[in-house]
């Protein structure tokens, strides 16, 4: 316990700052979280990620997810799925000279991965560069969800919720993260009414209870990933956390359906 701590208010305040500060130095470290959590996912599917798909992938998935157009203007706004797709083209060529052995398929890990991973990235880079505010109250709408969910699931939890792909949730928890996170995105609100959304107070409601729910499932995405390719965490480069997937997986869910609905 006492090393989780130490590693979440270490990496936690390094995290922060660097949002807080914003532009090149923020976007860096994006863009490292971006190549670590492909190499996460590549050595569970036990892959090579210094393999050419690995690359591309890689290579992909910071196409997709940094902001590109800022430094290649003349590509145009829609630079970063401009970069992506060439990099699938690329892909999908070196089929021709591999004599069967790479096939169609073999792209599909490579190619979703760089999805899955590049556009949740891609949308906290956004939601950091549109509101502050907004940042802020993803990353506390997740981190409640989560206290809230373990806090209620380990003193009411009785129903199960999908034992299958994580044994230890239930509805409780489910529901008590939900309620957490609504209460701590009122608070905010309350905090810094100039800076909050200009929504109904009722809309901001179910607006964050389909956050916390999205939150939820994306970190349930995770842990079916990880049961699948057999592993307990997706990393250990965060010592008591497990990896980098472990701790975004479900900010890369929440942002996007953040951007989806408007509020970035």
């Amino acid at each position: 316990m006492t090393q989780r701590i130490i590693t979440g208010v270490v990496a936690g305040a390094v995290f922060l700052g660097l949002a807080i500060l914003g532009g090149a130095p923020f976007q860096i470290l994006v863009g490292l979280l971006v190549i670590i959590a492909m190499s996460e996912l590549f050595k569970m599917r036990k892959l090579d990620i210094l393999s050419f798909e690995g690359i591309l992938a890689t290579l992909a998935a910071l196409a997709l997810s940094l902001p590109t157009t800022q430094y290649f203007p003349k590509l145009g706004t829609d630079s970063n799925l401009t970069l992506f797709t060439l990099v699938l083209f690329i892909m999908m060529g070196i089929m021709v000279f591999t004599n069967g052995k790479y096939t169609f398929e073999d792209i599909g890990f490579p190619f979703l991965s760089a999805f899955y991973i590049g556009i949740g990235f891609q949308n906290l880079l956004a939601a950091r560069a549109s509101s502050l505010f907004i940042f802020f109250m993803a990353l506390f709408i997740v981190w409640a969800t989560d206290s809230g969910a373990y806090f209620v699931g380990r003193k009411l939890g009785k129903t199960k919720l999908i034992p299958s792909v994580s044994p230890n949730k239930t509805v409780e928890g489910s529901l008590g993260g939900v309620i957490s996170a609504i209460v701590v995105a009122l608070i905010m609100i309350f905090l810094y009414p100039k800076l909050a959304p200009n929504t109904n107070i009722f809309k901001m409601i179910l607006l964050v209870a389909i956050f916390s729910v999205v939150g939820q499932l994306g970190d349930l995405v995770e842990s079916s990933l990880k049961r699948h390719f057999g592993v307990k965490d997706s990393g250990k480069i965060l010592p008591g956390h497990g990896g980098i997937l472990d701790r975004f997986d479900s900010m890369i869910f929440v942002f996007p359906i953040m951007h989806l609905l408007g509020l970035f």
